[in-house]
Order: structure tokens, then C-alpha cells, then sequence
């Protein structure tokens, strides 16, 4: 029987990262395999691997699959897509061709909510500020102590705005820690939030209520800037803010002013733009600390290897997929 043609679009610099030897076995298992050149596919090298491909494995730098691409790939029907969102990788002929597309951001979800519960821990007991007061000679009774102490995250209040991929994987992470979970997200209904074992409530309640706000939106219109200056002045004094989400959700010269009172702190794992210009608040103010987007996967990203490996076996099989994408969700992709 002839296997289906599979073209690894990512470029071969990146096959270390994305894929273990057991999704190489796998996909060779039930498939023939076409590589790129050393670098993610560009259009015009994207539409010639596609030419004769049934399937195709996508990330992070490879071209859209726009109206040309999709028109000389005539046999292409499955495109597994490895990173946070498929959104821009996608166009209006894939849907019209009925090509199956799936996404293997469900496991780079588990990366970043475990980042963010890392934070979510270091941020209550202000291990910053205080082990940099350390170091500059203070311990438990210098005036950083008086200012910040410290607490746990057990038995506070978290505030999530989006019950996303990664929201429902801090939910779950939360739950050894007895904590009260508010979420703000107009598609969770009541039954939902019940099912998650949270509450669903309006942002400002959200936000007035909450120890943590933590963000798990998509960008899109309906969330750019949607903690602006008035959301941000709800916040709790002594409040936690983590973004490791998108830095559009958050109208920073606001966030700067709030952060400039020393009400809060905030932990930003993005930012708008990235990389911030050199003189941002952002880079010097003592009550935040900036990351280069490192909440998902860096060095080792297998687990988006193997999954987008499995959604293109159970394709070709005629199974269901783990998770599918389709056109009427792409409001809520970032």
C-alpha cells in the first residue's frame, strides 16, 4: 500500500528541538517524508515541497498557507501545526480546499501554565525583591521586608482572564493549593465554570477580588489594551500581575504608571513591542521583572513533535484528532 507523502516544512536547524527519535519512527512508520533545507519554508520552497504532499507538519517562521500555496498542493488534506497559534499560518483556501488542521499549541499550553504557577509561587512569597535586598545586605527585619514580606499562594484568590488552553492548565495545576479561582471570559458559562471548579464573574469583579490576575487571552480587537488604566487601577494593592500571554493585552504606559506607585508587582514574560526599547520602565522599575517570552518551550519542544506526528497518523487512519481547529474559532486564537 502507498504511504501518504509528508513534508516536514520547519527546516532541519529545528528538528532537534521539535521532534524526538520516537516521532521520527512513527512518522516514518506510515509515511514518506520530504525535508526542507536548513531554515522553515519560504513560499516559493513551501509550494514545492506541497506539490506532491498529503500532509504537511508546520511551526514557528514557515510561510502561510495562502490562495497560491494551496493551489499547487492539489493532494495536500491534513496540515499539523506545532506552536501557540495556527492563525497566521492559515488562509481562506485552506478551509475552502476542507484541508484538516490541527494544532499541537495544547502541549506548549503545559509549558507556559507550568511557568506561570512557578511565578504565581515566586511572586506571592516575593522572592525577587527580597533575595535582591538580600544580596544588597538586608534580611527579615530591613525595611524591604516591612514592604513587601512574604505569602503563599495556598488559600488566595486568582483571578484568570481566559479560560484558554493554558487558563484550563493552570486551573488544574492550581488545585493542590486550595486557592479560589475567578474567570473572566465571555465564551465560559456558568455550567462550564462549574465543571472547572471555578467562578465566572465580570472583569472588574475579577480584578478587584483577585491575590494573582493572571492572563490567558488571545490578542485580537476585543482584548488590545483590555487592562488600560481604569481595569488596572481596580487591582488590588499588593496584587500580583503575570502576563505570559501577549504584551497587546496590557496598555503598558498605564501598567507603567500603576507600577511606578509601587502598588503591585508584575511578572511579564511579554511585552509591546518585544523586545521593549532600551529606556522602557519596564527594564528599571524595582517592582517588575521583565523575561523574553520564555514561558513556553525553548530547548526542548518534543512533546509538539509527537503530537503533531499523531494527529497526521490518526488523519491518514481516518480517526478523530486530539485537537482539531476550525474556521469558527479563530476569534478566539491569538
Amino acid at each position: 500500500m502507498t504511504k501518504p507523502v509528508v513534508a516536514v516544512t520547519i527546516g532541519t536547524d529545528h528538528y532537534d528541538r521539535m521532534f524526538s527519535e520516537a516521532a521520527w519512527d512513527t512518522l516514518a512508520s506510515f509515511a514518506d517524508i520530504v525535508h526542507a533545507t536548513e531554515r522553515p519554508a519560504s513560499k516559493a520552497e513551501l509550494t514545492a515541497l506541497l506539490a506532491a504532499a498529503d500532509g504537511c507538519i508546520t511551526s514557528w517562521g514557515v510561510h502561510k498557507l495562502d490562495d497560491e500555496v494551496v493551489a499547487a498542493a492539489p493532494r495536500l488534506s491534513a496540515m499539523a501545526h506545532m506552536g501557540s497559534s495556527v492563525k497566521r499560518f492559515i488562509s481562506d483556501a485552506v478551509w475552502g480546499r476542507g484541508i484538516s488542521v490541527t494544532s499541537a499549541g495544547v502541549t506548549l499550553a503545559r509549558d507556559v501554565a507550568e511557568t506561570t504557577l512557578g511565578l504565581m509561587i515566586v511572586g506571592r512569597k516575593n522572592i525577587w525583591p527580597l533575595g535582591q535586598d538580600v544580596r544588597d545586605g538586608g534580611w527579615r527585619d530591613s525595611p524591604a521586608w516591612e514592604q513587601y514580606g512574604a505569602r503563599e499562594l495556598t488559600r488566595s484568590t486568582v483571578g484568570l482572564l481566559g479560560a484558554s488552553n493554558v487558563g484550563r492548565h493552570v486551573i488544574g495545576l492550581l488545585k493542590p493549593f486550595d486557592v479560589d479561582v475567578l474567570v473572566s471570559d465571555p465564551y465560559l458559562d456558568d455550567v462550564e465554570a462549574a465543571a472547572l471548579g471555578v467562578e465566572s464573574v465580570e472583569l472588574e469583579v475579577m480584578l478587584a477580588r483577585s491575590d494573582v490576575v493572571s492572563l490567558h487571552c488571545p490578542s485580537n480587537d476585543a482584548t488590545h489594551h483590555i487592562l488600560d488604566a481604569a481595569a488596572l487601577a481596580v487591582m488590588k494593592d499588593d496584587a500580583l500581575l503575570v502576563n505570559t500571554a501577549r504584551g497587546e493585552l496590557i496598555d503598558e504606559l498605564a501598567l507603567c504608571t500603576e507600577l511606578a506607585k509601587g502598588r503591585f508587582f508584575a511578572f511579564l514574560d511579554v511585552s509591546d513591542p518585544e523586545p521593549p526599547p532600551p529606556d522602557s520602565p519596564l527594564r528599571s522599575l524595582p517592582n517588575v521583572v521583565l523575561t523574553p517570552h520564555i514561558a513556553g518551550c525553548i530547548d526542548n519542544c518534543h512533546r509538539m513533535g509527537e503530537l503533531a506526528v499523531e494527529e497526521l497518523r490518526r488523519h491518514f487512519a481516518g480517526e478523530e484528532p486530539v485537537y482539531c481547529i476550525t474556521e469558527d474559532m479563530l476569534d478566539r486564537i491569538a
